[in-house]
């Protein structure tokens, strides 16, 4: 079972100084939460404490080349983060990323300059400013971010090798909000391709290689959608229809949008691409909110639109997906029960209202329908404000644990190895007797 025993240690060894007791986690033990058969939730003794932090974004990467893997954190307004891996517990470093607070929206890591250390991205919007690290591949970082050509106001972030130089380039959604979205200016997605002559430095093939169009992109996925072996694009907004982009292979995209079956108006702002039914060909989940923390607006239904196999997409929400009325800004596709058939974790909020509510899992039955297993899958903890997530075996156990950001709320840990996770916590300290009965 799961004992989140943030004092064991504390009572075991007997009382500390009055100045070193910290009431947040003194002399006292956290009672064990039901189990999951996926994951336990390990926030409270192996994820940094932040319960305010705007945790928007996160990537995993092994930041100091000592083969386990770290994290990065996109912080709105505020800081990105660094939480270095160690033993199993990530730990915080200040000022990896500097000291100046942006409004960063989301962050991607790949080795952008042949070196074989981990870089980070990060794009910011409403100041505009993205930023480019190089790691040393002992955890430190320099910023680079004058080799990004231009800056905007940016929000949707992907990385990947778009025009087949084996070197990976950097697609960046822009947004047009002014007054906090209350109203929209026209905005263009820009496209940096990584400079084959000197990797690492970044060439703005923009206006070359993207259509000239008014966009608002919250979300981008790149993948092979029309199995000519090269990644297209996949756009998520919140106030335009979303957008398909096909790639000739050169990193030259056209607008093919039309083959996708779009029913309803939606505020999308995440895109993931994976192949659903299992037959060979990606298919499109789009993660969506019925407004930005106002009243009840859009349908806010998750929508799954399956690949017919030729590159065009049909909206089969209905006979597929669970339905629901909660927003989700963000989820993540991965196998949580091991069948090899790709599930899903979705993050939910209540709107109107911002009202963090319990992360959902939905099952696949290998044929791309889904069934809400919440409540045998998701630990009974992991609530919050659930933003976009990250996956990545960071416990050595060999399958993917999730890093869950959150607006507002702690950011959360859900590890796959139950078992190793509650074998290495101290036991469970004993209470002292009861005073005998005084005969009176």
């Amino acid at each position: 079972m799961n004992r989140l025993l943030l004092a064991a240690t504390c009572l075991a060894a007997g009382p500390l100084a009055a100045q070193d007791r910290d009431p947040a986690t003194d002399a006292f033990a956290v009672i064990p939460e039901a189990p999951s058969s996926a994951f336990v939730d390990a926030t409270a003794t192996k994820m940094p404490l932040a319960s305010s932090l705007h945790a928007t974004d996160s990537a995993m990467l092994d930041a100091d080349n000592d083969g386990d893997l770290d994290v990065v954190l996109s912080v709105e307004y505020g800081v990105n983060r660094l939480y270095l891996n160690e033993g199993g517990t990530l730990s915080y470093q200040p000022d990896a990323f500097g000291t100046v607070m942006h409004d960063s929206e989301h962050v991607r890591t790949a080795d952008f300059d042949g070196d074989r250390n981990a870089d980070v991205v990060s794009v910011a919007e409403s100041d505009e400013v993205s930023q480019l690290f190089l790691g040393d591949g002992q955890g430190g970082f320099t910023d680079a971010s004058d080799r990004l050509p231009r800056m905007g106001q940016a929000n949707g972030l992907a990385l990947g090798d778009l025009n087949g130089d084996g070197l990976p380039d950097i697609f960046i959604g822009s947004t047009g909000e002014v007054d906090h979205g209350a109203s929209i200016v026209p905005a263009r997605n820009i496209l940096f391709l990584n400079d084959s002559h000197n990797p690492g430095h970044f060439i703005d093939a923009t206006d070359s290689h993207l259509p000239a169009t008014d966009d608002q992109t919250e979300g981008v996925a790149l993948a092979d959608m029309d199995n000519d072996g090269d990644l297209d694009v996949v756009i998520a907004s919140p106030s335009h229809p979303n957008r398909l982009l096909l790639n000739d292979g050169s990193g030259v995209f056209t607008d093919a949008s039309d083959r996708l079956d779009l029913p309803v108006p939606m505020e999308t702002r995440e895109v993931h691409v994976f192949d659903a039914n299992g037959d060979g060909w990606n298919d499109i989940v789009f993660f969506s909110i019925t407004s930005n923390n106002q009243g009840w607006e859009k349908d806010p239904q998750t929508r799954l639109l399956i690949n017919d196999g030729e590159g065009r997409f049909s909206d089969e929400t209905a006979e597929r997906l669970p339905k629901h009325t909660f927003s989700s800004w963000a989820g993540t596709v991965v196998d949580f029960n091991r069948d090899g058939a790709p599930d899903l974790l979705v993050g939910a909020i209540q709107v109107p209202g911002f009202v963090p509510l319990q992360l959902r899992a939905w099952q696949n039955d290998g044929d791309g329908g889904f069934t809400d297993v919440t409540g045998d899958v998701v630990p009974g903890i992991t609530v919050g404000r659930s933003w976009s997530m990250s996956q990545g075996d960071l416990d050595g156990d060999g399958h993917p644990d999730v890093v869950i950001d959150g607006w507002g709320t702690q950011a959360r840990l859900l590890l796959s190895d139950i078992a190793g996770f509650e074998a290495a916590l101290p036991p469970m300290p004993s209470l002292p007797a009861p005073a005998p009965e005084v005969a009176r």
